[in-house]
């Protein structure tokens, strides 16, 4: 089969289109064949060395950690998926990924993909989708009647987080740049800032402040300013592993760092909400298997604006 892999770590030249054997799932395990893998900031992590102390992994390795496809195979033991069936999945970090035509997953990260949309499109829904769901309801409890402030919302989390937050009940105030603000407001967004051209300011203090944007060192201070926006007893949550989530104790803002984590079951949801139409999924670009390391190159030098899939065939 064909597959994507690289054998040292290093910029994006170091990604091979190659001729890779077929895996074979072990007891637990699925192959899926896949529609479709999609491209996450990590995959560029993992692939430039910069997380190994976080996501070892064994070299060759194949990247993409989300996928949607039909069930080929099945390993010993497995009984909750069958042959046939079209499925989507966050796959395990160290393990081999997605950028190839098959894959193996373990069974219980398996959700199943919605109908009413294209089944490679779906790819575009599960890490991403579960970050948004876990930020917005398992680490800042936002319910019904609340504010969120979701910083940094023109990415492909920022398009789930202010679809969820909006079906909560609650008001989204929303920044974003202005190629991606019509996008943000299209997704249910109450306000949009543009915060490349002015502060960020709100009439009132907000009960959750969602930040998804990488913010260089120098800039920590405008997400502390933001902070400050936060009613007292409210929360910051913050996605970007890479920078300190601020919080002020003497106010009873707590700060949450999203360590995003596989859960079927949550996938499952965001998939019957997709299904039924209550969750929309956005793809920017479909890229061919082999044009990967291109789409690599694109994105580390910041040409990439919402969620890439990348098709084997």
């Amino acid at each position: 089969m064909k597959a994507v892999r690289f054998h040292q770590y290093g910029d994006s030249d170091v990604l091979r289109y190659e001729d890779v054997q077929q895996p074979v799932p072990a007891a637990g395990e699925v192959r899926i064949r896949v529609a479709a893998s999609a491209f996450n900031p990590v995959d560029d992590g993992i692939r430039g060395g910069y997380l190994q102390q976080v996501f070892p992994v064994t070299l060759p390795h194949v990247p993409g950690i989300e996928v949607s496809g039909t069930v080929d195979a099945l390993g010993e033991g497995v009984a909750n998926v069958a042959a046939g069936d079209d499925v989507i999945a966050f796959l395990p970090m160290t393990a081999d990924g997605a950028a190839a035509e098959y894959v193996v997953a373990p069974a219980a990260a398996l959700a199943p993909a919605p109908a009413g949309i294209p089944l490679a499109d779906a790819a575009a829904l599960p890490m991403v989708g579960l970050t948004a769901w876990q930020a917005l309801f398992d680490d800042a409890g936002l319910t019904d009647g609340q504010r969120i402030l979701i910083n940094g919302a023109g990415g492909a989390v920022g398009g789930y987080a202010v679809q969820l937050a909006k079906r909560a009940g609650a008001h989204v105030i929303a920044t974003a740049s202005p190629r991606s603000s019509a996008r943000v407001r299209a997704a249910g967004a109450d306000e949009v800032i543009d915060h490349t051209s002015s502060a960020v300011t709100v009439a009132e203090p907000v009960d959750v402040l969602l930040n998804l944007a990488r913010i260089a060192p120098e800039q920590l201070e405008a997400l502390a300013a933001l902070a400050a926006l936060v009613r007292d007893g409210g929360v910051v949550v913050n996605t970007v592993p890479t920078i300190p989530t601020p919080a002020d104790e003497q106010r009873g803002v707590r700060a949450v760092g999203v360590f995003v984590r596989s859960d079927a079951e949550q996938l499952a949801q965001l998939s019957a909400l997709v299904e039924a139409g209550e969750l929309r999924v956005e793809v920017a670009e479909r890229v061919a298997l082999a044009e990967l390391p291109a789409l690599h190159a694109r994105a580390a030098s910041g040409e990439l604006s919402g969620k890439a899939i990348v098709l084997p065939e």
